[in-house]
């Protein structure tokens, strides 16, 4: 995305101070500044609660050429945070497939039409109506109208992700149309250019576009599809990680290579490659390899987006700014609050898909910069418009973050809405108390409800997917449509009346507004966090869970303890080796191995166990079966024999015991011991004699 026309037409306003200090900087100085002023300014907005990419925004305003001109505006450095977009679609597109995308071709090619369509025709109207007082031209009222009808995906995706929104109805019409807009760059950029001038025959130039992005498209999809899985297997075999993501680069990067080289956006082909990827068994993997690259690029697209706004230019031009500000805003809310509703949406998912994308959009500066190019705007007011822009994508966080207000202020079928969904979730843990509250209805939460089914305990499931939801409760599972972050849904599944609550999904940030909302309304209630590793454990402990579960800690004790076993080590230092490492992790294990309690569970009732029992080179068991031990007769069971190194699993009651035999038990404590004891009897000393 090149921008930079835009900040070069006001570079003479620079000060001295600009003019003395750019020529000393050097790109890796420039680098590490951008760097240091981001961290700064993230961990201000943090501390303030507030989104981080504010913090991007706000920092790219004050170190770029138009407020202290600390960095100048540097083509290479925009390059480089074009890419934080590219790595933030494929990221979107693996949460994505093919047959979801076939699904949702109504809203891509019926809101998202409808809607550049319609932002292009109101503007083309309001140019007539003002074109006696601004002196606007019909043909800088399309190109205007082309570039407000872009919408932000940086920042929508972001947000949407981090609250947990994609998969709701309102994140799914926002995705639509903000495909839609990706597609409709290329024919806008080939109306501009004909408008100014550059395009003699704008039927056959819009012709061949659409003949390019069908062969870019059908490459991708077609092609790619088949090859993707295939390659993939071929990479992985190798086993090597830095060929993997090496690999990855390549693939995200080739497929935006392809659509920009079809004069389609870098991130369109970007989101295609991660949708093709998502057909694939290394769609997790991908993830979590893709999200350093991801996050820092970013940041740096949202610094140097910041750093297009020239502050002089709302001072000198305030009403102007101000009507280019609040008009695009809310004429696009409107228009597609409307548009949502003719699609099917309710009040109140329309309205959220309005103001998700009432903002500017960052392919809006590339349309703005051919618009400064075809001179078919004046360069003042395109500053002004420019400003404007970034004005609605600094609002954009706060404006999501406060969707539900708006809309419960706003709507007075939503609080209808609200109030039945609250009442299905109320009507579902009316009837219960004591019971379990689980957040999240996936894997690790239908593994949970179940074991809390057979131990005969209750619980109400919260989750937001509404085919997942549908299909449980259909089966008669105790699962109703929710968002746990909201404090409404929480008192509604019972807060007050639950013994626990357990957050299954592993998302921190989600996680952490659970824990505020639960920490308000009722403080002493246990809260059983899941995370992948123990990274954010302290964070969460902090913000009041109960206890952190990491997938990681567990999955490598219980791989321990096995692996200990079969090699044969006794079972109770496996036990104590493991209770050690879960007593640095889980206070509330602490001590649970120890003492009088370990015999029997909280019903009274004796533990099947495992135990591993050495065979003296003195001991009468030497030489003789296991049947002439009488082991079996006591009830319980010979697993395995480790001889040597070598571990024979169910040995036959046949098998003679020689010197150093390891034999591994299983049963009740009574039957090990009498087992234990017959085992280790030494031999007589006559019977040793002879």
């Amino acid at each position: 995305m090149s921008h930079g026309a835009l900040v070069r037409g006001s570079a003479d306003e620079r000060g001295r101070f600009t003019h003395a200090f750019l020529p000393m900087i050097s790109p890796l100085e420039m680098t590490l500044f951008l760097l240091l002023a981001s961290v700064a300014g993230v961990v201000i907005f943090r501390f303030l609660n507030l989104p981080p990419m504010l913090g991007y925004l706000t920092v790219g305003i004050v170190v770029g050429p138009h407020a202290f001109g600390l960095i100048p505006d540097s083509v290479g450095a925009q390059n480089l945070a074009e890419f934080g977009v590219v790595f933030l679609m494929f990221s979107i597109g693996l949460e994505f497939s093919l047959s979801k995308l076939r699904s949702m071709r109504r809203l891509v090619f019926g809101l998202g039409l409808l809607q550049v369509i319609g932002t292009v025709a109101v503007a083309v109207s309001l140019g007539f109506l003002l074109e006696r007082w601004v002196h606007i031209t019909w043909q800088a009222s399309v190109a205007l109208g082309g570039a407000l009808a872009m919408s932000s995906t940086a920042i929508v995706s972001k947000m949407l992700a981090e609250r947990l929104e994609i998969e709701t109805e309102h994140g799914r019409n926002i995705f639509g149309v903000l495909l839609f807009q990706d597609l409709a760059v290329v024919p806008l950029l080939i109306i501009i250019s004909a408008l100014g001038g550059r395009s003699e025959n704008l039927v056959s130039a819009l012709g061949i576009a659409a003949v390019k992005i069908v062969v870019a498209l059908a490459l991708l999809l077609i092609v790619g599809q088949s090859f993707m899985t295939r390659w993939f297997n071929v990479v992985a075999r190798r086993r090597s990680q830095e060929l993997f993501i090496l690999n990855l680069l390549l693939v995200t990067l080739g497929a935006a290579f392809i659509t920009d080289k079809f004069g389609l956006s870098l991130a369109l082909g970007a989101f295609i490659a991660g949708m093709l990827i998502a057909e694939t068994p290394y769609r997790h993997q991908v993830e979590e390899d893709i999200k350093p690259f991801r996050d820092v690029l970013l940041g740096l697209f949202f610094v140097t987006t910041g750093m297009l706004l020239n502050p002089e230019v709302i001072w000198q031009h305030p009403l102007i700014v101000l009507a280019f500000f609040l008009g695009p805003v809310l004429l696009k809310a409107v228009m597609i609050t409307g548009l949502a509703r003719l699609f099917g949406a309710t009040p109140g998912v329309a309205m959220r898909t309005g103001i998700g994308l009432a903002q500017a959009g960052e392919f809006g500066f590339v349309l703005l910069n051919l618009i400064l190019d075809r001179h078919l705007v004046n360069p003042t007011l395109l500053q002004a418009i420019l400003a404007a822009m970034l004005l609605s994508m600094l609002a954009a966080p706060f404006m999501i973050q406060n969707a539900d207000r708006i809309v419960l202020r706003l709507s007075s079928t939503e609080w209808m809405m609200q109030s039945l969904q609250m009442t299905r979730i109320a009507t579902q843990s009316l009837k219960q108390s004591g019971h379990v509250i689980i957040c999240g209805y996936g894997r690790a939460g239908q593994n949970l409800a179940r074991m809390l089914e057979h131990e005969g305990l209750s619980y109400v499931a919260l989750d937001l997917d509404p085919d997942r939801v549908s299909a449980a409760a259909a089966a008669g599972e105790s699962v109703v449509f929710g968002d746990a972050g909201r404090r409404e849904s929480l008192l509604a599944a019972g807060l007050h009346r639950a013994a626990a609550i357990a957050i299954t999904y592993a998302n921190t940030p989600s996680a952490l507004r659970v824990l505020h909302n639960i920490h308000e309304m009722e403080p002493t209630l246990p809260v059983i966090v899941r995370t992948v590793d123990d990274a954010d454990l302290e964070k969460l402990l902090a913000a009041g869970a109960t206890e952190v579960i990491p997938e990681i800690v567990e999955g490598s004790l219980m791989l321990a303890s096995h692996t200990l076993v079969v090699m044969g080590v006794p079972m109770r230092r496996v036990v104590r080796r493991v209770e050690e490492m879960r007593d640095e992790r889980y206070s509330l294990l602490r001590g649970y191995f120890h003492g009088a309690d370990d015999a029997d569970d909280d019903d009274g009732h004796e533990q099947v166990r495992l135990q591993s029992v050495p065979v003296d080179a003195s001991a009468d068991a030497v030489g003789r079966t296991l049947a002439e031990l009488g082991l079996f007769e006591l009830g319980l069971e010979v697993t395995a024999i480790r001889r040597h190194g070598i571990r024979g699993v169910e040995p036959d009651p046949s098998t003679k015991l020689r010197a150093s035999d390891i034999v591994v038990l299983r049963g009740l404590p009574e039957q090990l011991a009498q087992a234990e004891e017959r085992l280790s009897k030494k031999r007589r000393a006559g019977a040793a004699a002879a």
